[in-house]
């Protein structure tokens, strides 16, 4: 496991800066780093680091979504209200569509196929967005319109909207029939995690308080690692209630954080940012280095290049309707288009369900791996490439 953990590190830093030298995204030189190093390619990787891959993916994804929400302001959140609750559900509904009609024609699948399809591939990547829409946030870019604030926000509600659907239409092409209850989950979800999270952000600030007023002063990077730690709980939390009550673990770090975030002092927020920060620039690596790993390119060539266009085609009606989310903002067409771009990149989600359908048994598995492998590849350094490189003439 060291030897994984020091070629991960080490290849992964190095053609990131590779990248950055040649004005391309980090996150391409991570991504092949794990396609190279993974258990497709070179098998490098110990079977211990990828036993326990999404695991350590999902505690990568919690440290940014803590640092997000660290960055949020909720004056911000209320002025883009309206189209970032569009954004958590329009874009990916529109996408869904798009395969129900397009793939039954291009592969001859059935429309519940095709839909769960859609179901795996019109997740965004919180991966990929959140660290810019932060940095975005850090460097006051697009934030007077609370444009960072909104795609982070609708980012983080579309994985709840999309893994709940996908569930669904597993179900139905498992032959379970559709389950209606199961869709009340998605609000219950949003709702419960956003609430539960806020709890804990209030009772850890009443504690860092009392100690504070004890004379017992917690120390910041004392303070980053219970709040590690809690975070964890907390995405463990939503296993745990699985099949009682749905929650959404990852938006009760982030509405944690928030609050944290709204009651603690400027100075103290600014140096937890800072603390996860440093933090991030490891679990950075970590993430996408083990997204490359999970990527299967064998199955690229299985999907060929029918499946390239199916995959185009989508993103330009998912395009629509992160316009039509747009109508009555005061974003101008240049801003549009960038919140266009931030909602092009997948890559979480496909990697940790993309193979779901094909251990499930159904015919359509290969099929869906195939198409999320191929979407990872294109559009998270698709995606990251035009959101970086266009967020100074756009915003």
């Amino acid at each position: 496991m060291l030897v994984s953990l020091a070629l991960i590190f080490l290849v992964g830093m190095s053609l990131a800066s590779i990248c950055e030298k040649i004005k391309i995204p980090r996150i391409i030189g991570m991504l092949v780093t794990g396609i190279i190093l993974g258990p497709y390619v070179l098998d490098f990787l110990d079977s211990s680091i990828l036993n326990i891959s999404s695991e350590l993916r999902k505690m990568a994804l919690i440290i940014i979504l803590i640092k997000a929400g660290l960055s949020l302001d909720l004056k911000d959140l209320k002025k883009v209200g309206r189209p970032a609750l569009l954004m958590s559900f329009l874009p990916a509904t529109f996408e869904i569509i798009a395969y129900a009609i397009f793939a039954p024609i291009l592969f001859g699948v059935s429309r519940v196929e095709a839909a769960l399809i859609g179901a795996v591939l019109s997740a965004v990547s919180p991966a990929v967005v959140v660290p810019r829409m932060v940095d975005l946030m850090d460097n006051n870019l697009g934030t007077k319109k609370g444009i960072p604030q909104m795609i982070l926000a609708g980012a983080s509600f579309d994985d709840v909207f999309v893994i709940v659907l996908f569930s669904t239409f597993l179900a139905m092409n498992q032959g379970e029939g559709v389950n209606l209850s199961s869709f009340a989950d998605i609000p219950i979800s949003i709702v419960s995690g956003i609430l539960i999270g806020s709890v804990v952000g209030l009772i850890l600030y009443r504690f860092f308080e009392y100690r504070y007023n004890k004379e017992h002063l917690i120390r910041n990077s004392t303070k980053v690692i219970i709040i590690l730690a809690v975070s964890f709980l907390l995405v463990a939390l939503e296993d745990y209630l699985k099949g009682r009550v749905a929650m959404s673990g990852l938006l009760a770090v982030t509405s944690m954080a928030l609050v944290l975030a709204m009651k603690s002092t400027n100075i103290v927020k600014v140096r937890l940012q800072e603390k996860f920060g440093k933090i991030w620039i490891a679990a950075e690596v970590v993430l996408f280095v083990l997204v490359g790993a999970a990527v299967d390119i064998r199955y690229t060539m299985g999907a060929g290049f029918t499946a390239v266009i199916m995959i185009f085609i989508a993103l330009a009606i998912r395009s629509i309707g992160v316009f039509i989310c747009m109508i009555g903002t005061e974003l101008n067409t240049k801003e549009r288009l960038f919140c266009v771009f931030s909602y092009l990149p997948k890559a979480t989600v496909q990697a940790a369900i993309g193979s779901v359908p094909l251990a499930a048994g159904l015919n359509c598995g290969k099929l869906v791996l195939s198409i999320a492998v191929l979407a990872i590849i294109i559009t998270a350094p698709l995606g990251a490439f035009l959101i970086d490189f266009s967020k100074e003439k756009l915003l």
